[in-house]
């Protein structure tokens, strides 16, 4: 993983309140960048150089996020949905910001998916577990892929397995073809440092990487 690199780029992270948000805010203000975090309530993060919080008061408010884009170099949404349920947060959230990008001239978005998604969602005991525990967490991110991939923008798709809390390792594995097996997992805070990586180098435009530990 890289440390530092000499162009610092300006940030837009969706869901950045949410525990993997909150990682992605972080690493990518310790290498220096500019982080604009969307967040429903302000106050959300203590203040810190590089770092400004724009109210998003809604998924669906592209209007609001189209105010938080001039400058921006990439939109990374680690955006989540509720844990029980049906849920759209993933797809409202990512369309809202697919129309705001383009208004705003913005190419370049990542986006959190997960494994089992779409082309994924196979018949291996991680992917049957997954959607026996998380199924409309699951359509909800397939919905979303949808919309990333007729954007027409600079996009990539990260999907990692199980997420945890662990600390950083400074260590994970990616590729479009990695095994993943129902023990796999990654922290968050390993998963934010790909995610930056990916927005300071772009290994995998267009392509939907998996990455664990």
């Amino acid at each position: 993983m890289k440390q530092s690199v000499s162009q610092k780029l300006t940030i837009v992270v969706l869901g950045a309140s949410g525990a993997t948000g909150r990682q992605v805010v972080s690493t990518a203000l310790d290498r220096g960048h500019q982080v604009v975090a969307l967040v429903r309530r302000p106050g959300s993060f203590a203040p810190r150089a590089g770092l400004t919080e724009r109210i998003w008061p809604g998924v669906t408010d592209s209007a609001a996020l189209l105010e938080a884009l001039p400058g921006a170099d990439v939109v990374i949404s680690a955006l989540g949905g509720a844990d029980k349920g049906p849920t759209t947060v993933c797809a409202d959230g990512v369309r809202s910001a697919v129309t705001a990008m383009r208004a705003a001239g913005v190419t370049r978005l990542i986006v959190v998916s997960a494994h089992g998604a779409l082309e994924t969602h196979d018949r291996s005991l991680y992917a049957l577990a997954l959607w026996a525990n998380v199924g409309e967490r699951m359509r909800d991110k397939e919905a979303m892929e949808t919309i990333v991939t007729a954007s027409g923008l600079d996009w990539t798709i990260v999907r990692p397995p199980k997420l945890s809390d662990h600390a950083a390792t400074g260590r994970y594995a990616a590729g479009t073809d990695l095994p993943i097996r129902i023990w796999n997992s990654i922290g968050r805070a390993d998963l934010a440092a790909f995610l930056v990586d990916e927005a300071e180098d772009a290994r995998y435009e267009r392509a939907r990487p998996r990455v664990t530990r």
